[in-house]
């Protein structure tokens, strides 16, 4: 029996762990340094956002909804390939 899932209860998940787990570690960079250069890499691709104390913020929101499309978008492919593959 093949299972579906619930693409919003997913995106919702996602987008809350990722924008949370960014938001922590940009402040740990602040603090400590430590992952600061591994982040630097998330500055090219969300716009705004910086390894500082607002950019945690603004990485918070840009995390959310990343981890939120993002995870949609694969939940609904993949109940729609196990509807076709039936």
């Amino acid at each position: 029996m093949k299972t579906t899932l619930n693409p919003l209860a997913a995106a919702l998940a996602m987008g809350i762990a990722w924008s949370l787990g960014l938001f922590v570690m940009t402040l740990i960079a602040v603090q400590t340094g430590f992952m600061g250069n591994a982040l630097h890499l998330v500055e090219d691709v969300y716009p705004w956002y910086v390894v500082s104390s607002k950019g945690a913020f603004i990485g918070l929101v840009w995390g959310f909804m990343d981890g939120f499309v993002g995870t949609y978008i694969l939940v609904w492919l993949y109940n729609f390939f196990v509807k076709k593959l039936k």
